[in-house]
């Protein structure tokens, strides 16, 4: 398997790919969310927003988190747009959401042309708990297809998942578990592109090798990129052994 890391922003570079030439697109955007008023969500790094104020961690910033619900829609829209372009026929899309930001991502979603199939939730057991309501324990995977599924595999996948984000090697703010990836990543045919518009620290593409596909992935972030970069390579190479010469 390959991969194709472009760095630059995702819809410049989308609007380059060509038509019909990825089978699946599975990516999280930065959701422009995580406050109560406009400001609050367009005024604050992300760190500010998603990592608590007693996390051990320290990572890196990501940039695109200062938009409105509104410019937040038709940017996302612009996106899927192109991401439908490129896709072929019966593809799938699979974007993370939030809670707040779900139904404005299933608009954009369907505003691009794909047909809104489902929401997925992924459930976080060590989340974060609210004093007198409930907890706030679950991300959704908006999905969506070109025209319909395909009948002509023999696929079935789960319609939720459970799993913690990663703590050991964490290297992303909002890095997304292995385990969930390798399985969203079976929509896709094997042998078949799978698009990334966010890479960050490469866990698609990680997951896409694993499962037999191609990647293409976008970073915008050069610290990300680089990042993005030294895992696909080292998942590449990971089996690469050297025959020991005589004694």
């Amino acid at each position: 398997m390959s991969y194709t890391l472009h760095r630059g922003d995702a819809l410049t570079v989308l609007k380059s790919l060509p038509d019909e030439s990825v089978n699946a697109v599975i990516t999280d955007p930065p959701y422009n969310s995580g406050g109560r008023t406009s400001s609050e969500r367009t005024g604050r790094t992300a760190r500010a927003k998603y990592v608590t104020s007693n996390s051990a961690h320290d990572l890196e910033n990501f940039p695109g988190e200062n938009r409105d619900q509104r410019s937040y829609r038709s940017w996302l829209t612009a996106l899927l747009t192109e991401a439908y372009r490129a896709s072929i026929e019966h593809s799938v899309a699979l974007v993370f959401s939030d809670w707040r930001q779900e139904p404005t991502t299933s608009d954009a979603l369907q505003m691009a042309g794909w047909t809104w199939s489902g929401t997925i939730p992924w459930i976080k057991p060590a989340s974060r708990p609210r004093k007198g309501g409930f907890k706030q324990s679950a991300e959704f995977i908006i999905w969506g297809v070109k025209g319909s599924l395909t009948k002509d595999r023999d696929l079935y996948l789960p319609g939720h998942f459970i799993a913690s984000q990663p703590r050991k090697d964490r290297v992303y703010i909002t890095q997304k578990p292995i385990e969930i990836m390798q399985q969203l990543v079976q929509i896709c045919p094997e042998g078949g592109v799978v698009l990334d518009p966010f890479t960050r620290s490469g866990s698609t593409g990680i997951a896409a090798l694993r499962e037999g596909r191609r990647f293409v992935g976008v970073e915008l972030s050069s610290h990300y990129a680089d990042v993005a970069e030294q895992r696909l390579r080292a998942e590449l190479t990971k089996n690469d052994f050297v025959l020991a010469g005589p004694e």
